[in-house]
């Protein structure tokens, strides 16, 4: 899923169930952290966000690359965080140790002060070995994590800091339980990879995604995808695999330990379930899955080739709905957040952080309470490039078969398209023209389910500046310092 460059998942339908490989495990206490991804028109302050967090006693949180805005936000908070860089940053990287010594100040050392942000870890590229990648990214990860190595050693943070690679779990496959191994083409550069990790204390970490083996395979057994048990469990000499996650699970630990690094910590860096946007995807089951998923890991009875010893960490996937996000992958893409946009629960979960069931963000600005709905009394013949234009600026996924609004009728599809537009749009008076077809309401259409929502008034500033220009920038910087040098040096 994640942030940065969005693409389908590739996803990889392993039942492996392995046998035992002897030695004892240590006994590691699970932790649950959020992925807090920002691809949203209606976003909360960083400040509201960092709140939302500290009430909920959520102490990790990842990034999907290094936010100026929600790291300055986070600085004194105390809380854990893990920092991105982009995959289309990996070649400018691997390349240059100086670009790579400009990442770290601008995006780490810079918040790593007294009263800072408590940045743990850097994730070198997101899913860089994706299946669906074709291989165009893999020739830099290395490269690219030697440099910024390099780079945090020079400034003094190597210690505190380390660098992470966050996998697909179609990095890894089986066609026979006991034979999990990652991809032929990835041996060499995983051997490296865990080598890396483990010689530099850093896990492994991996994205596993029951959901999407459910949502792309119709044979797929809906129970196995839960924890709630199943008629449909897999059994391999002594081990018995009761859900899609543990037994997705060992196979990463079956195909580590083909490389000699069996025991290496994981890390789970994202795993979710979203609430609408396909038939599958609904509050009811975002909720069973991520709680059972709670429950399972804070037991700490680990799985049959880990027992005793789960997951080092596991960030739910994800803090907040993100209605910008491309739907390739299918319309449910926008809506895996635990909260809506506007920091309001979902649904009533635990998170077993001792703080009982969510809570709520305190204090959101909303805009004005009014919507964008169709004229009752406009004949409706030439709407259809007027919702084909709020459907592609605004988020309507909503609608898709099996969405939460998906029974609405012609013209609450229309009102739904006309309102979500409206909003993006800061309810702007012309932003409901549409022709003469648009008219504002103060009483809200919304119909069961099917919630009309009001834009959030909140200010973000930004810097957003990319990371790519910054670097060009520190470049040029450098190029007129040394033109300058010379000049003075000629005088």
């Amino acid at each position: 899923m994640g942030g940065g460059i969005l693409t389908t998942k590739a996803i990889a339908v392993v039942l492996v169930l392995v046998v035992v490989l002897g030695g004892s495990a240590r006994t590691v206490e699970s932790a649950i952290g959020v992925n807090w991804g920002t691809i949203s028109n209606h976003r909360l302050s960083p400040s509201t966000v960092v709140d939302l967090l500290r009430d909920n006693k959520i102490q990790k949180v990842k990034l999907f690359d290094a936010d100026p805005d929600c790291l300055r936000a986070l600085m004194g908070s105390g809380i854990e965080v893990m920092v991105g860089v982009s995959n289309d940053l990996l070649a400018t990287l691997s390349s240059s140790s100086a670009a790579a010594d400009l990442w770290v100040s601008q995006n780490v050392s810079r918040y790593m002060v007294r009263g800072g942000a408590n940045i743990k870890y850097i994730a070198v590229g997101n899913e860089p070995f994706l299946t669906s990648y074709g291989g165009q990214f893999q020739s830099y990860v290395m490269p690219a994590i030697t440099n910024l190595q390099q780079s945090l050693t020079k400034a003094n943070l190597a210690n505190n800091v380390k660098l992470v690679v966050p996998c697909n779990a179609d990095a890894y496959e089986s066609s026979l339980p006991s034979q999990g191994a990652f991809r032929p083409e990835l041996t060499q550069i995983m051997t490296d990879l865990v080598t890396f990790l483990n010689s530099n204390g850093s896990p492994f970490i991996v994205n596993i995604y029951p959901f999407l083996s459910l949502y792309s395979n119709s044979d797929f057994p809906q129970d196995y995808a839960f924890f709630e048990g199943t008629a449909h469990s897999v059994t391999d000499g002594p081990n018995v695999y009761y859900n899609a996650f543990d037994g997705n699970y060992d196979t990463l630990v079956s195909a580590l330990n083909k490389l000699g690094f069996g025991q290496i910590p994981i890390v789970i860096g994202e795993v979710g379930w979203p609430t609408d946007g396909a038939i599958t995807a609904n509050v009811n089951a975002a909720r069973v899955f991520n709680q059972g998923l709670i429950n399972h890991v804070l037991s700490n009875k680990g799985t049959p080739l880990r027992p005793g010893q789960g997951p080092t960490d596991v960030y739910l996937f994800g803090l907040f709905d993100e209605e910008a996000k491309s739907v390739l992958p299918g319309g449910f893409e926008r809506h895996w957040g635990i909260f809506s946009f506007d920091g309001q629960a979902k649904y009533a979960l635990n998170l077993g952080l001792g703080n009982g069931l969510l809570r709520n963000a305190k204090d959101v600005h909303y805009l004005p309470f009014r919507w964008c709905v169709v004229d009752p009394l406009k004949d409706l013949s030439g709407v259809s490039d007027h919702f084909k234009l709020a459907c592609t600026v605004a988020d309507c996924t909503n609608l898709n078969y099996g969405g939460s609004c998906n029974g609405i009728g012609e013209r609450g599809n229309i009102s739904y398209a006309f309102n979500s537009y409206y909003q993006v749009q800061k309810q702007n008076s012309r932003s409901c023209e549409f022709d003469g077809l648009g008219m504002v309401t103060f009483l809200n259409p919304s119909m069961g389910e099917c919630k009309f929502l009001v834009g959030v008034a909140e200010e973000v500033v930004t810097e957003h500046v990319s990371v790519g220009l910054q670097l060009y920038r520190g470049y040029v910087i450098v190029w007129l310092l040394i033109f300058w040098g010379f000049r003075v040096f000629m005088i």
